[in-house]
Formats: C-alpha cells, sequence, structure tokens
C-alpha cells in the first residue's frame, strides 16, 4: 500500500510542478515521510481530479486547426494533380516549409506552408486531383489571431493573387522573412519582380539589394557566383589547399531510359497534367496552315568563337552552349522583321506584335515535352541568355518549371538536334507565328572560297510559319539574316546593345 500511494504522491508532484512552473512558482522540495500520511487518505481522491483538470488544460492550451486551402495558382487554373507529398500527419512544420508539389496542365508548382504548426490531415492522395479553393490539409498551428486573420484573406480570391501569400502565384516565388518584407517595401519594390537565390525561391537581402543597384546604377562588391556550374576534373591535392573550393548546385543529369517492362495486359488511364494540355495545345494549332522553310548553315566561326568563350562563361559559374547564340541572332532578326515575333487571335482577325522577344526553347523532360522562355531576349546579352537557360535547365530536370516560365512565349526554338536527327516539320505553338527547329551539328565537306574542300560544322534549320499572315519570302529573308549572324558571328557585336 505504501508503495502504491508513493507512485500516485510521485506523479502528484510531478503534475504540481508543471503547473507552477506554467505560472512562475517553484514547488518547494519535502520529504514524503513526513508529508504523505496526512495526505494519503486524500492523495486517490484528488488525484484522478486533477489529472482530468490538467488534460483539459492541455487542450484548451492547443492551438486552433486551420484548413489549409489551395489558392488561385494563375491562368484559369481550377483544379491540379498532387504529384508528391513533402510532409505528413504528424509533421511539424514552418513557414515556407513544402508541404506538397502540384502539376496543372501548365506547370508543376510547390505548395508551402503559410503557418507554424503541426499537420493533422492530408485532403488528398498521390495523383489524387485538388481543387482551387478546397482544403488541402489541416494545420493545428500555434497561435489564433493571427491564423484566423490570415485565413480570411485566403478566403477573398482577389487577395489570394496578393504579393505576401507563400504559395508560388503565377510562378512569382515570394518567401522571404519579414527583414527582407520591410527592405523591399522601404524601397518601393515588389517581391513578384525579384529572382530569389536562397533555398528553394526564397528571397535573400543579397537579391534586394542586387536588384535595387540594377535599377539605380549602383555598383555593389563582388559576391561568389551561385550560378549552375559544370563539375571540372579534380584538382590536384596541393592546387586544392591553395584554392577556394566552391560548391554549386550541379545540374541533374536527364532521366535514364528505362527499361522495358512486359506486363502482358493492356493498361489504360486518363490524359492529365502536360499531357492533356499538349491535346489541347496541338488540337489548336493543327487548324493553322503550316508552312516550311529549311537550309543549312556553317557554323564553323561559331564553334570557334564558342571555344574561346566557354572557359570564361565556366569561370563565372555558367555553362556556355550554342543556344544561347542561336536565340541573342534570332532576337536581332526579330527586330528587322517583327510579324514574325507576333500573334494572332483565334479568329484571325487581329494581330499584335509584340514589344519583347520571349524566346522559348523546346525541352525533353521527364515530364514530357515543354517549352519555358526566355524573358526579353532582347535586352541581354549571350551570357545573361546562357545564365537564364542553365536555371530553366536545372529547374526542367528537376520538374519545378514555375508557370511564369512557361507561358508568355512569342517566338519559339526547338533544338532537335540534341538528341539527333537533321530536319524535323516543328510545329507552331499557337498564338505564336513561327517556330524553328535545329539540327544536330555535322561535320561535312564544303568547298571554300578558293574551291577547295574543307571540313565544315553543317546545322540544318527547318522553318514553320502560319501562312495566314506570314508569307514564304518574309521567312527566307529572316532565315537568311539568321543565318548570317551565326556564320559571321563577329558580325553581332556590331547590332548588340
Amino acid at each position: 500500500m505504501a508503495a502504491v500511494t508513493r507512485g500516485s504522491f510521485s506523479v502528484l508532484r510531478r503534475l504540481l510542478s508543471q503547473q507552477y512552473r506554467r505560472r512562475g512558482f517553484r514547488l518547494q522540495n519535502f520529504r514524503s515521510e513526513r508529508t504523505l500520511q496526512p495526505f494519503a487518505s486524500t492523495c486517490d481522491r484528488n488525484l484522478q481530479m486533477f489529472s482530468s483538470r490538467t488534460l483539459h488544460t492541455a487542450v484548451v492550451s492547443r492551438g486552433p486547426i486551420v484548413q489549409f486551402k489551395l489558392s488561385d495558382i494563375g491562368e484559369g487554373i481550377m483544379e491540379v494533380t498532387v504529384k508528391e507529398w513533402y510532409v505528413k500527419e504528424g509533421d511539424k512544420v514552418s513557414q515556407f516549409d513544402s508541404i506538397c508539389e502540384v502539376q496543372s496542365d501548365k506547370a508543376s508548382v510547390t505548395i508551402t506552408s503559410r503557418y507554424d504548426g503541426v499537420i493533422r490531415k492530408l485532403y488528398y492522395d498521390v495523383d489524387a486531383t485538388a481543387l482551387v479553393g478546397k482544403p488541402l490539409v489541416d494545420i493545428e498551428t500555434e497561435s489564433s489571431s493571427e491564423v484566423i486573420q490570415e485565413e480570411d484573406v485566403v478566403e477573398t480570391p482577389a487577395m489570394a493573387r496578393e504579393e505576401h501569400t507563400h504559395q508560388e502565384i503565377k510562378g512569382h516565388k515570394t518567401q522571404a522573412t519579414p527583414a527582407v518584407r520591410r527592405l523591399a517595401m522601404e524601397n518601393n519594390i515588389k517581391l513578384s519582380e525579384v529572382v530569389g537565390t536562397g533555398k528553394d525561391g526564397r528571397i535573400l537581402k543579397e537579391d534586394i539589394l542586387n536588384f535595387l543597384a540594377k535599377q539605380t546604377g549602383a555598383i555593389l562588391p563582388p559576391t561568389p557566383f551561385q550560378e549552375i556550374q559544370t563539375p571540372g576534373p579534380a584538382p590536384a591535392p596541393a592546387a586544392a589547399a591553395t584554392r577556394p573550393v566552391s560548391t554549386p548546385a550541379a545540374i541533374k543529369p536527364p532521366p535514364t531510359t528505362p527499361k522495358p517492362v512486359f506486363t502482358g495486359k493492356d493498361i489504360t488511364e486518363p490524359l492529365k497534367g502536360f499531357h492533356k494540355a499538349m491535346v489541347k495545345t496541338m488540337t489548336a494549332a493543327l487548324k493553322i496552315p503550316h508552312f516550311g522553310y529549311c537550309d543549312e548553315v556553317d557554323l564553323s566561326r561559331l564553334v570557334a568563337l564558342r571555344a574561346e568563350l566557354r572557359s570564361v562563361a565556366e569561370g563565372r559559374g555558367v555553362k556556355l552552349s550554342y543556344m544561347p547564340f542561336f536565340i541573342k541572332a534570332a532576337s536581332l532578326s526579330l527586330l528587322h522583321f517583327p510579324i514574325l515575333n507576333a500573334a494572332v487571335d483565334e479568329g484571325c482577325q487581329n494581330i499584335t506584335y509584340k514589344a519583347s522577344h520571349n524566346i522559348g526553347l523546346a525541352m525533353d523532360t521527364s515530364q514530357g515535352l515543354l517549352v519555358p522562355n526566355v524573358k526579353n531576349v532582347q535586352l541581354l546579352s549571350v551570357f545573361e541568355i546562357a545564365q537564364e537557360l542553365n536555371r530553366l535547365q536545372a529547374l526542367g530536370f528537376a520538374g519545378q518549371l514555375g508557370t511564369t516560365d512557361l507561358t508568355g512565349g512569342t517566338f519559339t526554338l526547338s533544338n532537335i538536334g540534341s538528341i539527333g536527327g537533321t530536319y524535323t516539320k516543328p510545329v507552331i505553338l499557337p498564338p505564336e507565328v513561327a517556330i524553328g527547329a535545329l539540327g544536330k551539328i555535322q561535320i561535312l565537306p564544303r568547298f571554300d572560297a578558293g574551291g577547295q574542300v574543307v571540313p565544315a560544322h553543317i546545322m540544318n534549320v527547318s522553318w514553320s510559319a502560319d501562312h495566314r499572315v506570314i508569307d514564304g519570302a518574309t521567312m527566307c529573308r529572316f532565315s537568311n539574316l539568321w543565318r548570317e549572324y551565326l556564320e559571321n558571328p563577329a558580325g553581332m557585336v556590331l547590332d548588340l546593345k
């Protein structure tokens, strides 16, 4: 009996200690031998009542459970497919922590937490369809007033597009600490216009300062390059000890070809995600009367120029391919033929000449064919285009291209030669009016100016244009000018701004 009473008293003492500690008191030590007997008769009766009260207090102190709803991610998207959960029930999350990845028919979007708390319920399984405006997860939050106020903000459709949400709205991630937000607000900078270099696209203080420097023309001290680098040969031990070693993120290699699997039975599954988008886009595209034009380009001088600049670019942390030259040459040529950088409406009653050269690059990814675009190529140098391509390729391989990266294109190039083949018949992406497909570069015999046979780096190009608004002569002149820039790359220097 004494052992049982002593055990009950120990439990009571621990509970009292917790209660007094919360209220700022300290329970004094005392001997159980002297005080146990007077309380032995009442201890067992009070213990159950006190435990229930303590349990009730613990339940009341828990934060409210909030239904975290899927906000509008733009472009009229009403439903998405849940591709992967990064949390499970019972996990603790903080603001900006990734919750899940969803995929629409336009892009993949990573949903991040708006609250600090504990995940209590997941509303969808993997590959299930989630609806915009419906609950995604239940989060037991750590506060009450702020949570309720912010939940009301989520309910308002207009506010779902504001800058200070924590989801990727139209591809713009606005993940930033309060200090960074305050710095942006003090300088009248919209976070959606700033490219974040932190983890998961988080905007850092340095990103705000760099953006501000570009706007004002100020010169900031150099910072280490964080762009994607191509891993080079391992340095010798002595050299490694004398030089600082940077560890940038590496580009993930393309997915390997899976081994064939023979199931022995037919499998039927619905088209969804990017495949569903391709059905819609290509159905509309094939209503356009296409015409094709093909030519070949001698890239011998460009090959030599790129060989000289490749090590310089890699020294700055950027992989330099031929594609930035192709894109910049296209932009310079579009300045002379703006009708190729235009868009027509569905009824082909109006044509809009686009001021920005948002040149898309057809990209083969594990999720299928995607066409991200480089924005405002007319304002970018070849090196800046290479930087942006590195970023888009890394996101494409990771399946994390945002809606902004995949929309707004005005002209497209498809580098089919990176896989193989010399000619193709590219299909126009409406509402654009032209597209080009680049074949692989081959070393072939050609005659030089003196009539001698020499090896030349030859690439074939195939153009498709909307014959409702583009005639063959315009396409031919554009192609000739584009080819001239590439065959004599020094000529581009005269027209660069």
